[in-house]
């Protein structure tokens, strides 16, 4: 009962800590202080899905003209507003309240956008225009400059504006992995040109042996052009093949790369030295079906190592067991001489004593159990 209490008060403890910890967590993200334009991005979408909730406010739909009308009275009336205020970023997780601190702040500006300028987007009439956190897309710096490239080729479309949308940034190109460039306009190191018109620019990576820059895919040679310009360390440059994987398990020189209790495995420019069986003294390969020889306490059968008879079984230890078993049964006879009843008991414990050593020894069940406990 105790016992029981115990792990229940743990139990409770446990989900007391997670739930604590969870709202700690939620907690922090609430209080995040979000950047300036993402401030008014995100303020910006909650009215907007705001707008959304209470756009139908309380009519039930009906078709009577005086219902219509009600509805577009509603549509831009202050109770409508009020109600879209009252839950503004109540929806926002992330940074939910430098969102709502905010919309206090800016409440005449949204009371003024509702009342005179809703034939205009809130987000470019608020965020670019009246606080000025934001940019016009594919802009970017406290001057909304045009990025690069603007505006149908921003960074050649293998890229993006640092500052892009913002008042921060610097305008530069951030490339795509494969290219490079201001205008990331060229295919980076390792990458080649895969294709190429006037408005497109399509960079594939080298093939895996190529070191540095290529002009094909693979690292093979076609004719004059050769895919790979050199050769990574662990390939062999051919002048019919390419690059070529170089086999560090086959050693001409007779410097194996792996130890005796490992075998080599190949692989692309490399290799790696994985351990033997436990049955093996030396291998080229995984299983007991490759070793070199047997390690001590295994013999070879159908070619593979397997558990082998132990010395109880074999020379002096045979002997000696055998001996053992006469002087049982010796000590056994005498005994029954005295005590018939007593022998009898001692005769079938002899009995199954030597049944379960002679299997044991058979299956190599005292072998296994040697081996654990030399191990520990």
């Amino acid at each position: 009962m105790i016992h029981s209490s115990f792990y229940i008060w743990l139990l409770i403890i446990s989900e007391l800590f997670i739930l604590t910890r969870t709202l700690d967590q939620k907690g922090e993200i609430r209080n995040v202080k979000l950047a300036p334009c993402q401030l008014c991005r995100t303020l910006v979408e909650s009215f907007k899905m705001g707008m959304e909730k209470t756009e139908k406010g309380n009519f039930e739909g009906g078709d009577s003209a005086w219902e219509e009308e009600k509805r577009l009275v509603y549509a831009k009336s202050e109770v409508r507003f009020v109600e879209i205020q009252e839950r503004l970023c109540s929806d926002v997780e992330r940074g939910q309240t430098h969102c709502q601190s905010t919309a206090e702040l800016w409440e005449h500006h949204l009371e003024n956008w509702w009342n005179h300028h809703q034939d205009k987007d809130l987000y470019d009439w608020l965020c670019i225009e009246i606080v000025e956190d934001c940019c016009p897309i594919n802009h970017y710096g406290s001057s909304c400059l045009p990025c690069l490239g603007y505006p149908d080729s921003v960074c050649s479309g293998n890229g993006r504006c640092k500052g892009n949308g913002t008042r921060k940034g610097n305008g530069e190109c951030k490339c795509d992995n494969g290219y490079d460039g201001a205008l990331c306009d060229k295919c980076a190191t390792g990458f080649y040109v895969s294709y190429q018109d006037e408005t497109k620019l399509l960079c594939s990576k080298c093939h895996i042996s190529c070191d540095g820059a290529c002009t094909l895919a693979g690292p093979k040679v076609f004719y004059i052009i050769s895919g790979c310009l050199k050769c990574k360390n662990g390939w062999l440059m051919s002048s019919e093949g390419g690059c070529l994987d170089i086999d560090e398990c086959i050693s001409e020189s007779g410097n194996y790369p792996c130890s005796n209790q490992q075998f080599c495995v190949n692989k692309d420019g490399s290799y790696t030295c994985l351990a033997c069986d436990p049955t093996c003294d030396g291998c080229y390969g995984d299983g007991p079906d490759m070793c070199n020889k047997c390690a001590p306490g295994y013999i070879l059968k159908d070619n593979l190592c397997v558990d082998g008879p132990s010395w109880d079984s074999q020379g002096a230890g045979q002997t000696t067991r055998y001996i053992t078993y006469l002087g049982l049964c010796v000590a056994t006879f005498i005994i029954f001489q005295k005590n018939p009843m007593i022998a009898s008991i001692i005769g079938i414990m002899v009995g199954i004593y030597i049944t379960v050593s002679e299997y044991m020894l058979d299956t190599g069940t005292v072998h296994k159990l040697l081996s654990f406990l030399s191990a520990l």
